[in-house]
Order: C-alpha cells, then structure tokens, then sequence
C-alpha cells in the first residue's frame, strides 16, 4: 500500500479466515518502508510526465515493489498465496471515467514469483462509479463492531452502516496538505501537531476553506490530487504571507471540523480512528473537543496498516469471485469484484 502522502511503501503479511460466514484476520508481519528521496522525487514528479517516461515509471514502480515483495518473504520464510498490491495513485477522475494506480503488476509477479492482484479500482470507475473509497467492504466484513470507521491519510475518509447500506465518502484533505506545508520548513510532517499547535488560527482562511463547493456535495464523492491543486492550495498559497505554523494551524482546525461534524451528523456511538493522522494529537484533541462520539484509537499495528490489510482482504474478495466494492460507496451500476490477476 502507498498512499498519497509518501510516507513509504506499506508490506503487511496477513492472513483470513472465514468461519460462519464471519471473517477473522490477523496481521503477522507488517513494516512501513521509508521512499528514499529519489523516489518521493519519482512519484511526486509522475502527472507532469510524458506518456513514454510515464509507461517506464509504471515499470520500474513494479519492478521496485516486486524486489521488495521478494526480500520481505525470503526474510521471514513467509510463503503467501499471493500478493495484493494498491499501486501508487496519480491520476483520479472519476468524472471523465479515469484512474490511474501505478506499479505494474505482471512486473510484481515476475520480480516476487507471487501471483499478483493489483488495479483495484478500474473496474468500478468503468461501471461509472468513483472507485473510490475502497476500505468499507474491509470495514463491513471485519470491523462492523464500530459505527464509523475513519482514516485519516493522506485525504481523511469514513465508512458507516445506513440501514442495510455501507456508505462512505472521502471527507477533506488530511496528511497530504499538512506534510506539503511542513516542507516549507524544512520538516517531513508535523509530528503529534507540535508546530500547529503554536500557530495561531487564521479565521478568515478557515471560513473559505470550509465554504470550499466539494463540502455541499451530496455522496458519492471522492477527492484526488487534482482537486487539491485546483481548489483547496490556492486558497491556502493566497495566505502565504503569514507563518507556516499558522498556516498549518488553520488547515488543522478545518480538518477536525469537517470529520467532526459528519461524525456528529451521523450521530455515532463510536469511531474506530486509523490512519497516520491518529497519531496527530493536536488534531485528535480537536475532534475529541468537537465531536459526541467516542473516539478510538486502536493498537499501532492496526492504525498503521489497516488500509494494507484491507487491500489484502480485497484480493481475497477477487480471487474467491466476491464482490469486493459496494455501489452504495462508489455510485457505480452495481456491485462489483475488481483487480487484475497476474501469474508469475
């Protein structure tokens, strides 16, 4: 799993079981990789590329997970069925039919020698949904116990149960515009929200970002980098004559308002919180402040690689023939069962 804000390449070894008709899961091995900052330059270079450097990176990205599948399973004599990769995201628009995850699968499977799903979202796309977000078949299947599941990387997103309907939606960005500010000063992310936290609040800012026309959207709806160039930064970039700190104070106070007033509108028990964010504690302590539900942070393992075990749980899904993505998430026709197979 990569997510948008390239902290590294999550590799999680899990394994399912279903008893019941009721799934269990386990994560046995899991470890973050740190990008070295040639490839955080690769990938965050990727949208400007030509068509033939672009079809090279989507190569050598395979390329570069497979050898890391391989070294990961040698390490620990691990002998996996086979590999479900997310890819990196660089292209999503859903509303020209469009999503792009990068990191070839047939490479993967000849570099690991494993069996490799991969393209998880294309086929929904093609049904005219917004394959996006992915998680709520994992939080319907594994974590029905909590009202809302939240994730808060590099977008924030939730899930819940409606009646007899998973409905999710990506809410505001998260991790992706506080690291982007972060850089500013020379830091890679904000740890615990310390520099936020000193800022003062720019309400003027906070008022126009929480106006932005995404937030009066009804769902299905799902949020890309696209977006955040196009509207969210400009707005940000129109203050950049005030402190960083303050900056990053705003954009952390809008993000706890616009999870915590859809948690409050659904009016939830509790939220299961996962996500790098969930270690922010700046932001954490906002939602606690703002919203009636009870918020839980679960162990770290879960926090950091709940979105690699779904991923995984997704490829179970597709080599099993079950759906693995809801219409009541995506806004596609139908349900539907997505990833491409490629045997070594």
């Amino acid at each position: 799993m990569s997510g948008t804000s390239l902290d590294g390449l999550d590799v999680a070894f899990c394994h399912f079981e279903r008893t019941q008709k009721k799934w269990q899961y386990q994560i046995i091995k899991a470890v973050t990789l740190k990008y070295p900052e040639l490839w955080k330059q690769k990938l965050s270079a990727a949208s400007g590329l030509t068509a033939l450097d672009f079809s090279f990176l989507h190569t050598e990205y395979g390329n570069y997970i497979g050898k890391i599948v391989k070294n990961f399973v040698t390490q620990h004599n691990f002998r996996p069925d086979f590999v479900c990769s997310h890819g990196h995201t660089v292209f999503h628009r859903p509303d020209k039919m469009l999503t792009v995850q990068i990191g070839s699968g047939a490479a993967i499977a000849v570099r690991s020698g494993l069996t490799t799903v991969c393209d998880f979202r294309a086929t929904d796309v093609a049904y005219g949904g917004q394959g996006a977000p992915l998680v709520p078949i994992g939080d319907e299947l594994l974590f029905s116990n909590f009202d809302i599941c939240l994730n808060i990387g590099g977008f924030a997103n939730l899930s819940y149960k409606n009646k007899n309907e998973r409905i999710a939606f990506d809410l505001c960005p998260a991790n992706i515009i506080l690291n982007h500010l972060a850089r500013k000063i020379n830091k890679d992310y904000d740890a615990g929200g310390r520099i936020a936290k000193k800022g003062c609040l720019i309400n003027y800012l906070l008022d126009k970002l929480n106006h932005l026309e995404y937030y009066r959207r009804d769902q299905p709806k799902s949020l890309g980098r696209e977006w955040l160039e196009s509207d969210f930064l400009p707005l940000v970039e129109s203050y950049s004559d005030y402190p960083v700190k303050d900056l990053m104070c705003t954009v952390t106070h809008h993000i706890a308002e616009q999870i915590s007033d859809n948690i409050n509108k659904i009016q939830a028990r509790n939220v299961l919180v996962t996500g790098g964010g969930a270690y922010n504690s700046f932001l954490t302590g906002l939602i606690r402040k703002r919203c009636r539900a009870e918020i839980v942070l679960p162990e770290k393992e879960l926090i950091d690689y709940k979105e690699a075990l779904i991923f995984a749980f997704l490829g179970i899904l597709r080599m099993n023939h079950e759906n693995n993505c809801l219409k009541s998430v995506t806004g596609a026709v139908k349900n539907n069962c997505g990833g491409a197979v490629y045997f070594p």
